[in-house]
């Protein structure tokens, strides 16, 4: 009996333990999300469509969206939007670009739906409490990027928007991230796009081994 509870008291502990680790990113990605949030309070508006928030670029030629209330949003709960002129003059034909990606008035925007919930704030919402919904509702949307030491939010496809854990050591404090495999295939030069690096990135694969991957990154020191 005593074996018994030994081994159960084992198993819990290592469970506690794995969600210990989980509550680490979580967490983590909030306090330096509210960082990034602070360093440029006027890069932060309300955005009508879904409801929800746009934080802009340094330069104004991208934006993340994370939205408010999932069952408000039309398409997108999660998103990045971004001038198409540079990808146009690259070679892009943007109507060969796959559904998941809007283009209209000079913009492209790609993203992903989390789903028909309607998260509850005890008060009028703010970005970083929405963000902080995402953490809680949509976990599995929330990842951290070794190798260059960022959290970020998973928009699917390999597209994400990721941010320094610490700004203070990192001089790419938040970064743009297009997968560049739909471009190319719709005609871009993924190397012309201008404003866009296009670079090898190490990520982990499904069985958590590094390894490299073609990304168009556009990233910004906020210091």
């Amino acid at each position: 009996m005593r074996m018994i509870f030994s081994v159960l008291a084992l198993i819990t502990a290592a469970g506690i333990v794995s969600c210990g680790k989980l509550d680490v990113v979580g967490t983590g990605s909030v306090k330096s999300f509210d960082s990034v949030l602070k360093q440029i309070p006027g890069s932060v508006t309300p955005y009508g469509q879904n409801g929800g928030w746009a934080l802009e670029a340094p330069d104004n030629s991208a934006r993340f969206i994370w939205s408010k209330s999932y069952s408000e949003s039309p398409r997108f709960d999660v998103a990045l939007e971004f001038d198409s002129g540079p990808f146009i003059t690259a070679g892009l034909d943007p109507g060969r670009l796959p559904p998941n990606f809007a283009v209209y008035e000079g913009k492209i925007m790609v993203g992903t739906k989390l789903g028909g919930e309607q998260p509850q704030y005890s008060g009028e919402a703010t970005p970083l409490e929405s963000y902080e919904q995402i953490v809680k509702l949509k976990r599995n949307n929330i990842g951290y990027h070794g190798a260059m030491d960022h959290y970020g939010v998973i928009l699917g496809d390999g597209n994400m928007f990721e941010w320094a854990k610490d700004m203070a050591t990192n001089d790419k404090d938040i970064v743009f991230v297009l997968n560049p495999s739909p471009f190319i295939a719709a005609g871009t030069d993924p190397a012309g796009v201008g404003g866009w690096v296009f670079s090898k990135v190490t990520v982990d694969d499904e069985n958590g081994k590094p390894v490299e991957v073609d990304k168009l990154l556009k990233p910004f020191d906020l210091r």
